[in-house]
């Protein structure tokens, strides 16, 4: 059984045929093309606001673009330690923004908290030109670690940004499948919230290549459309994008997917705890959870062509004993129940 990731999953059978529909005759290239306007308007309505919404082909691109109109080079992001942007693009932040100082802070399953916040910002005091100034904050929705902010917590994290001066950015890589167990509202889990730029991520949910760069404040966006462009992120056939997000976006499919994806994260976490030795480091909010297993089981499972990743990160709770397993769109039960049966047999 594959629980490697979400990106192992293909695309949404909805996705392919948006792409087909959109191959049909000719149409204005970098985003000039009515599909794409359709697709700003579809995300102002989801988000219940007027918001500037731009294309990339990456998360790890819309991150480092976002945070790069964000902070001068010369600036501090603060992000949690395990943070996609701190340990899983290759410095794309510091690249894309010229140089700006990634802060990693420590924090329970994966969350920042407002004392975390404040605490490591009076490390930091103001002392021109000799410290870099804290200039944005950086949250994932959903963590890294499986779990996810509430609408309270969210807000309460973004108020002590605010008191510092700090802008808001959000890896929502996941977001789909943050939304989709929370209950709440993309707005609600957003600007209202207090976050000022979203990354709104498709790709590991459905999509083959779709990221959405959204300022809720069009007047953030400063100079977005001309990193983009020097990015080399600016699509020339830019439809093929927007496509993926109008079939993504039309009738909840986005939320859809992800429920399923959680729904199946929730039924293998259950399974698993429930096996003599086996525990789950964190709550299992979305689609992913991770995992120890009794010494040697681990090596078992993969001999027998199981797929997961061991998973080691700053301040390792489980001293590398632990285990990453992600459940997709495509996940079946056949599969869960198939995997949670070898997992006793291999612990018995």
């Amino acid at each position: 059984m594959s629980f490697a990731s979400d990106n192992w999953a293909g695309a949404a059978p909805e996705i392919l045929d948006a792409i087909i529909r959109a191959n049909d005759g000719a149409a204005p290239g970098y985003g000039g093309d009515t599909l794409t306007k359709k697709v700003e308007a579809k995300f102002a309505e989801i988000f219940e606001r007027d918001c500037a919404v731009y294309f990339v082909a990456t998360g790890g691109a819309a991150n480092g673009l976002a945070l790069s109109v964000m902070t001068p080079p010369y600036g501090m992001v603060l992000c949690h330690e395990e943070s996609h942007v701190q340990m899983d693009e290759c410095a794309g932040p510091e690249f894309f923004t010229g140089g700006a100082k990634l802060l990693p802070i420590a924090g329970e399953n994966g969350k920042l908290s407002a004392d975390a916040i404040r605490k490591t910002l009076k490390g930091f005091p103001h002392r021109p030109p000799h410290g870099a100034p804290a200039s944005a904050l950086s949250l994932t929705q959903g963590t890294e670690c499986g779990t996810r902010y509430s609408v309270d917590e969210t807000s309460v994290v973004c108020a002590a940004a605010c008191e510092a001066g700090l802008s808001v950015h959000m890896d929502g890589a996941r977001f789909s499948n943050a939304v989709a167990a929370s209950g709440a509202s993309p707005a609600e889990l957003t600007w209202k919230a207090g976050v000022d730029v979203l990354c709104f991520g498709g790709t590991k949910n459905g999509c083959i290549a779709a990221e959405a760069v959204i300022f809720f404040d069009r007047h953030r966006a400063m100079d977005f459309e001309f990193m983009r462009k020097r990015a080399g992120h600016l699509w020339s056939k830019m439809r093929f994008i927007a496509a993926q997000f109008d079939a993504y976006l039309e009738d909840g499919l986005w939320l859809k997917l992800a429920s399923h994806a959680n729904a199946m994260a929730q039924r293998l976490s259950s399974g698993l705890a429930a096996i003599n030795g086996v525990s789950i480091m964190y709550p299992t909010d979305i689609n992913e959870l991770f995992v120890t297993f009794p010494d040697g089981v681990a090596d078992k499972l993969r001999d027998g062509g199981d797929i997961f990743y061991p998973w080691i990160t700053p301040g390792d709770p489980a001293d590398g004993r632990g285990h990453r397993l992600i459940c997709s769109f495509r996940t079946t039960e056949e599969e869960v129940d198939e995997f949670l049966e070898r997992v006793r047999k291999v612990c018995d």
